[in-house]
């Protein structure tokens, strides 16, 4: 999981209008990144609208639909720390956004380690108030 979280793959203190430009600005970062095509955000925003990609205690994983796997280059990770938080409907609202592509199931293994580090909510406040990119490498990759 290591190199799969580099600075240039996290951003801090966003801020959001909405879920949408949220889940844009994910993408974005992993099209930067050499991760996916373009044509992987709109399908993003398509998983979102089959059902929402928030996780629970400030946490939302945004990703495509199987059919995306196409537009998909390489496997990556980006994240996006948003202090203010962005709804993602219902109340919810996501504190740190996580933005996934995978080439196969190797993403499974990801997901389930960033579960279980965000199924603490004290996590996901440490996270959203890291000060640098550097400190949300280190929690991630189970440091202090």
């Amino acid at each position: 999981m290591t190199e799969l979280f580099t600075p240039e793959k996290i951003k801090l203190n966003a801020h959001f209008r909405d879920k949408w430009e949220a889940i844009r600005a994910t993408g974005e970062i992993l099209v930067e990144a050499g991760h996916i095509k373009n044509d992987y955000i709109p399908q993003m925003m398509e998983r979102e609208k089959l059902t929402t990609t928030y996780m629970g205690n400030g946490l939302a994983i945004p990703h495509g639909t199987n059919e995306a796997k196409q537009f998909i280059s390489s496997t990556g990770i980006c994240v996006i720390q948003v202090p203010e938080g962005v709804d993602f409907g219902d109340g919810n609202i996501a504190y740190i956004l996580v933005g996934i592509a995978a080439m196969s199931d190797e993403h499974l293994d990801i997901l389930s380690q960033i579960a279980i580090f965000c199924s603490d909510e004290e996590n996901v406040k440490r996270l959203s108030q890291a000060k640098s990119k550097e400190a949300i490498i280190e929690m991630f990759q189970g440091g202090n």
